[in-house]
């Protein structure tokens, strides 16, 4: 994992691979991505290049806010991975939720929400229902994961946390309070967790499955070019895995820590 280290005057640079008790404090970014095009890459960062592409205006907001936070460090999916290493890919996509759920905060930006000074509060919360941002399959984990999860305007302007808006966010999305207020993923039936994706929509059909990884806590090799289908299958099938897994472990009073040794 490889942190954005937020510099002044919206400088940024990119920390070395970060490793176990190595990794600081930092932010992390949610959003949904624009055209290619328009999204700052790993290479832009190397380069010194993307200041002049939309997307470094997230970057920006997601510094600053970090710094009026405490925070000298922040994560962008965008940048922050090699995404032309495909085992570099592989091992964020099977890492992501962990690193949702080990940021300091979250900070969502809802470029479709917009507030001006004048704005009651039923007009902003009308666009924040309707923004896409809560169709997109993944930011389910990136609202799930993360203790602290925090909704901005396109102007960063802040809403809320997601535990003053969880009412909102449970008719929005269908997701229990319990939840958002942290209970374990584990207490939910699967085909309950299923449901919670059942609408969402990712621009790789494969990813719909391997977006759900970390919220099913199962890790797998990434084929994009399977389809959908084939990447649910073997989805399901790690996690009736997983399942089988643990419920041996149970049944032989086996304790999370000797599994260790059981599994080799």
């Amino acid at each position: 994992m490889r942190l954005l280290e937020c510099g002044l005057n919206s400088q940024f640079s990119l920390t070395d691979d970060l490793i176990g008790d190595n990794i600081h404090p930092y932010a992390i970014l949610s959003h949904r991505w624009g055209p290619n095009t328009e999204e700052v890459s790993y290479k832009d960062l190397v380069d010194g290049t993307g200041r002049g592409k939309a997307g470094y205006e997230k970057l920006r907001f997601c510094a600053e806010q970090a710094r009026r936070d405490g925070l000298g460090y922040v994560w962008v999916d965008t940048c922050c991975i090699d995404k032309s290493n495909h085992t570099e890919l592989h091992e964020a996509i099977n890492s992501m939720f962990r690193w949702y759920q080990d940021a300091a905060r979250c900070y969502v930006y809802l470029s479709d929400v917009s507030i001006t000074s004048d704005q009651s509060q039923p007009s902003w919360e009308l666009a924040f229902r309707s923004s896409k941002w809560f169709t997109r399959g993944w930011t389910l984990q990136e609202l799930i994961a993360p203790a602290s999860v925090e909704f901005f305007t396109k102007e960063g302007q802040r809403l809320g946390d997601k535990r003053c808006l969880e009412q909102q966010i449970y008719e929005i999305t269908g997701i229990p309070i319990s939840t958002l207020q942290g209970t374990p993923l584990s207490e939910f039936d699967v085909e309950e967790r299923f449901k919670w994706a059942e609408r969402r929509q990712t621009t790789r059909e494969e990813d719909w499955a391997y977006c759900l990884l970390g919220i099913f806590g199962v890790f797998m090799p990434l084929l994009y070019g399977e389809g959908k289908r084939n990447a649910v299958r073997r989805l399901r099938n790690e996690i009736g895995d997983t399942i089988d897994h643990k419920d041996t472990m149970r049944r032989e009073g086996i304790s999370p820590l000797d599994s260790l040794l059981y599994l080799n």
